[in-house]
C-alpha cells in the first residue's frame, strides 16, 4: 500500500507522524474523504473546495489544494484500485510544533496524509434499509468544518451500536440535524425535506448532490428544519453521504418509518444516484 505523506508517496509501513504534530495533540486540522468508482472520482472538484474552506476556516496555510486532485488519482492507479469502488481519505493538520495552544510560528508547514483504500459498499443496507436512533447532539458549533475531532460522532455511533442498530441522528433544540457521519432527509407528503446550510451541519457533498436530483425528477426540495416531534409523520427517512450514498432508515428508535420498508421517493432518488455513478464510470 503506497501513501502520500508530505510530498512523498512512500509503502505505508514507512509512513510516520511526529508525536508533536498538532493533530496527534489538538485534533487540530481537517479531512475529507472522496469515493472512486471504477477509478474516476466522484465529486472530487467540489470536495476540493470543501477542503478549501476547512483550511480558510482554521487559518492552516496550503500552497496547493487543487493539487490534492493528483494526489488521488495517483494512489488509485499505484494501487491498483482503479476497478471497484474505492476511498481516498485525506487529513490536514497545522503541522508539528512544541505544544501550546496558540498557532505556531508563521511557516510551520502542514502535515499532509492521503490514502486510497478499497471500498465494499453494503448493498443489502442500501436495499432493505437501516434501524436508527435519536440521541443529543453535544458538538461544537462549527460543524460545517470538516474537523476530525469527531469525539461525540464516535460515541453516538457507539450508543447505536450497542443498541443493535446501524447509526444515530443528531437533536439539537428539538432538530434533527444529521446523522454521525451523513446528512439527514425526511419525505413529507411527496417532498423531501433537509436541514438548510448552517454552521450546525456539515454541507454534505452528496447532499447537494441529492438535491440536484430531486430537481431533475421534479421532486420538490425544501432546505428547513425537521423538527424532532415531524418525526413520526415523515413517510420515509433517509441519510446521504460519501460512503453511505443514500441509506434508507426504515426504522427509529424501534418505531417503523412510514411502511417499514424504503419508500417510492427514496427508491427514485437511490435509481437516480446508481444511474450518475454509472455515467461516470461507464458502466
Amino acid at each position: 500500500m503506497i501513501v502520500y505523506l508530505n510530498g512523498q508517496y512512500i509503502p505505508r509501513q514507512q509512513a510516520s507522524i511526529d508525536v508533536d504534530d498538532r493533530g496527534f495533540l489538538f485534533a487540530d486540522g481537517i479531512y475529507e474523504v472522496v469515493h472512486s468508482y471504477e477509478g474516476h472520482l466522484f465529486q472530487i472538484d467540489a470536495h476540493l473546495q470543501r477542503m478549501e474552506h476547512g483550511l480558510r476556516s482554521l487559518h492552516i496555510a496550503m500552497d496547493d489544494v487543487q493539487a490534492m486532485r493528483e494526489v488521488a488519482e495517483r494512489l488509485i492507479a499505484e494501487n491498483g484500485l482503479t476497478s471497484g469502488e474505492a476511498i481516498v481519505y485525506f487529513q490536514i493538520t497545522r503541522g508539528s510544533a512544541p505544544r501550546t495552544h496558540g498557532f505556531p510560528p508563521a511557516g510551520t508547514p502542514p502535515t499532509v496524509y492521503a490514502v486510497a483504500t478499497p471500498y465494499t459498499p453494503q448493498r443489502d443496507q442500501a436495499e432493505e434499509g437501516i434501524a436508527a436512533i435519536l440521541v443529543p447532539d453535544p458538538r461544537w458549533v462549527r460543524c460545517d468544518i470538516k474537523s476530525f475531532a469527531l469525539l461525540p460522532n464516535v460515541l453516538a455511533r457507539q450508543r447505536a451500536i450497542e443498541a443493535g442498530v446501524a447509526d444515530a441522528v443528531f437533536v439539537r433544540d428539538g432538530v434533527a440535524i444529521e446523522g454521525t457521519s451523513s446528512n439527514f432527509f425526511g419525505v413529507f407528503n411527496g417532498e423531501v425535506v433537509t436541514a438548510p446550510k448552517t454552521n450546525y451541519i456539515l454541507a454534505g457533498i452528496t447532499r447537494d448532490v441529492v438535491i440536484g436530483l430531486c430537481a431533475d425528477m421534479g421532486v420538490p426540495v425544501h432546505e428547513r428544519p425537521i423538527l424532532e416531534h415531524q418525526l413520526g409523520q415523515a413517510q420515509e427517512l433517509f441519510l446521504a453521504s460519501t460512503i453511505l450514498e443514500i441509506r434508507p432508515i426504515v426504522r427509529l428508535n424501534d418505531h417503523p418509518v412510514g411502511t417499514g420498508t424504503p419508500g417510492p421517493v427514496t427508491r427514485r432518488i437511490q435509481q437516480a444516484f446508481r444511474d450518475l455513478i454509472s455515467d461516470l464510470s461507464g458502466g
